[in-house]
């Protein structure tokens, strides 16, 4: 399986996930929300699907195309040990910000 962020690295690709969040869409509908032509979707859409990010459905003469949720419930299984991480930080960045508002407030008291 080709590597996750190599398969996301690409604008369009990205593009193209974020249009089928919504659900379910031909390669008509994928066309004009990438702006690139029918070729070019139907490329970016086969790199996603043999690295298993979308599934395809016929119906009649469309084909449609949706995310699968495993390859996303995986990266975010990653990203979770970095989140720890960040989320550390942002609540020590969020208590600087509540003493500095707080000694703010006092000063304007005494000034007052």
């Amino acid at each position: 399986m080709p590597d996750v962020f190599q398969i996301l690295a690409d604008p369009t690709r990205r593009r193209l996930v974020d249009a089928l969040r919504a659900g379910e869409r031909s390669v008509t509908e994928l066309v004009d929300v990438v702006d690139i032509g029918q070729p070019g979707v139907s490329r970016q859409l086969a790199i996603l699907q043999d690295a298993r990010f979308v599934v395809v459905r016929p119906e009649g003469r469309r084909r449609l195309y949706a995310l699968r949720p495993e390859p996303f419930r995986e990266l975010d299984e990653w990203m979770m040990g970095y989140r720890g991480m960040w989320e550390a930080r942002l609540d020590r960045f969020a208590a600087e910000l509540d003493r500095r508002g707080k000694s703010r407030a006092k000063h304007k008291e005494e000034g007052a």
